[in-house]
């Protein structure tokens, strides 16, 4: 190939999303690639080896590629940066065998495997017939899943004890919801009569192999791990924290930074709860009273069309002042999240052409009551102007950047920054004035704040300081981290229990909302003493939004400098 035919970084980052695609339908059906739909990936040791020699394979074909002219552009340089960035934390984590001990109550391949089928698309019999392939491709994609478990436990690498119970739990959940038939039985029902045999019996199969999974993980894996730690150490959590941040980050600092959050924060909370119950003891004594006497929403149909008018009030009113929103991206759906699941709430972002737009999900939780205090920043964060603006605004820019910087290429801390700027954001436009709203998003921002604390608390097993009001001078544990969770947040005890879960199933990862969010205010105050008075807060979140996937390590300069 001659030098001038030669690819860029760009072309080598989005042959990289075609070759990946191929062996992660999942992938490809979250984008919107239509021939996905009827595959599931190789979840087995081979399958984690395939892909890791394509990131190898792209890494050495982007050291060519930074060496052509025209790859010293601003925009060559940003994808190159993060390609090389991405590959390299993703093969840190492969060549430490951590997907051979893939398990917790959130994002695990068993996970993505049910959750795939609820963006499959489903509108006509011929996509009917992919869904029914792809179900009959349920129970090798767990038989693989199973396989690199089982490694796993030849070479002693064991997942934590306690969010292996979790997901044993699931597993249970998913082969019976209760009606004497399982999750993907469920969700065949809804298929068309014309292929009803078809699917009823490929769902049989699917939810067997459920079993199968669940019974061996009881039955073998879970008695092997018993006396596990359910912590990673320094070291793992060092290499999960790069992966799930796009930095190296100094973990005692970013521990510090935790608890100076903690404690402004805290001196809000107090004053906010006054203004509702005078007297209170604490803030979440008023949040408590919340959950009985403040404004709620009764019916599972009913709090779906109130969020859904929510974020379709937030867009009405920030385009055009503080955004310039395409058409497309002013479309957002919000949905029930399937059962089975954890209890947080999340995002999924619209295919690559829109054919399936952002969606909201709210787990219910056996719920039918909703109270409404810790529901408006969190569905600004999940919503508008939170993911759901960022992603579908990456993907409207999509042909100015590469198909991977808009994609694919997300760093958790980035996406999850900008969710939790965008509800302080919120905050200081005027739309959190009710005390109920207020006190609500102060309570998502210090349950933000104690993510950052306990995750690298109990993962490194710090100690805590002597001027907290909680256990002063004793090291971290995770029974400690639920205490000290659950005496400060609003949330339910089955949250709380969920959210720990997590922490110890993706360690690093919840660091990052408030140390991205960190990052945001930070490159934005830059930007504005750069530009002084003339300094436009809406062409600022339009260029910074239309940038594409950054690490924690380029996003400050990225944004102080737009």
């Amino acid at each position: 190939m001659s030098e001038t035919n030669s690819p860029l970084p760009r072309q080598v980052a989005d042959a990289y999303v075609d070759e990946l695609i191929a062996l992660d339908p999942v992938t490809g059906t979250y984008l919107g690639v239509p021939e996905s739909s009827r595959r599931l990936p190789d979840l087995s040791p081979s399958g984690q080896k395939a892909l890791a020699r394509l990131q190898r394979d792209t890494l050495a074909r982007l050291d060519e590629a930074e060496g052509r002219p025209g790859a010293d552009s601003d925009i060559e340089r940003r994808c190159a940066r993060l390609l090389r960035e991405r590959l390299t934390a993703e093969l840190a984590v492969h060549d430490a065998d951590e997907g051979l001990r893939t398990v917790g109550n959130i994002a695990t391949p068993a996970h993505s495997i049910r959750e795939v089928f609820t963006v499959t698309p489903s509108q006509s019999d011929e996509d009917w017939e992919a869904i029914a392939e792809r179900l009959r491709a349920v129970p090798t994609a767990y038989a693989g899943y199973r396989e690199a478990l089982a490694l796993g436990l030849e070479r002693k690498l064991y997942a934590p004890p306690r969010p292996t119970a979790t997901f044993i739990g699931q597993l249970t959940e998913w082969a019976d919801t209760g009606e004497g038939r399982g999750w993907f039985e469920d969700f065949a029902a809804s298929g068309p009569d014309s292929l009803r045999a078809e699917l009823d019996e490929a769902a049989r199969a699917a939810t067997a192999a459920v079993v199968e999974l669940r019974d061996w993980m009881r039955d073998v894996y879970a008695p092997t791990i018993e006396g596990a730690p359910n912590t990673v150490g320094r070291e793992r959590y060092a290499r999960w924290a790069r992966y799930f941040n796009g930095i190296d980050l100094d973990l005692d600092e970013a521990y510090a930074y935790g608890w100076a959050e903690y404690h402004r924060l805290l001196g809000e909370m107090k004053q906010e709860a006054e203004k509702i119950l005078p007297g209170a003891a604490t803030p979440w004594v008023a949040l408590a009273h919340l959950d009985e006497h403040g404004h709620h929403i009764e019916g599972v149909d009913e709090v779906r069309d109130w969020l859904q008018g929510l974020m379709d009030e937030a867009i009405e009113k920030l385009d055009g002042t503080h955004f310039e929103l395409a058409e497309p991206v002013r479309k957002v759906e919000s949905r029930i999240a399937p059962p089975g699941g954890a209890a947080a709430p999340y995002y999924t972002p619209p295919s690559e052409d829109f054919s399936r737009p952002g969606r909201t999900w709210l787990p219910t939780m056996g719920q039918t009551r909703f109270p409404v205090y810790d529901l408006v920043s969190t569905w600004y964060h999940e919503g508008v102007p939170g993911h759901h603006l960022q992603l579908a605004q990456w993907t409207y820019v999509a042909g100015n950047l590469s198909r991977y910087q808009a994609t694919i290429g997300m760093v958790s801390a980035n996406a999850e920054g900008w969710a939790l700027y965008a509800e302080r954001l919120m905050d200081e436009l005027g739309f959190l004035t009710d005390p109920e709203h207020r006190l609500g998003y102060l309570d998502a921002q210090m349950m933000r704040a104690a993510r950052v604390i306990v995750d690298i608390g109990m993962h490194l097993e710090l100690e805590i300081p002597a001027d907290s009001p909680f256990h002063p001078g004793e090291r971290w544990t995770p029974e400690l981290a639920q205490e000290f969770f659950g005496s400060h947040s609003s949330r339910p005890a089955d949250f709380v229990e969920s959210e720990l879960t997590r922490y110890l199933t993706i360690p690093g990862q919840a660091i990052g909302y408030k140390l991205g969010e960190r990052a945001w205010l930070l490159g934005r105050e830059k930007a504005r003493e750069r530009h002084g008075e003339a300094f436009d807060l809406k062409a600022w979140h339009m260029a910074a939004l239309s940038q594409g996937a950054l690490g924690l390590d380029d996003l400050v300069d990225e944004l102080s400098a737009l």
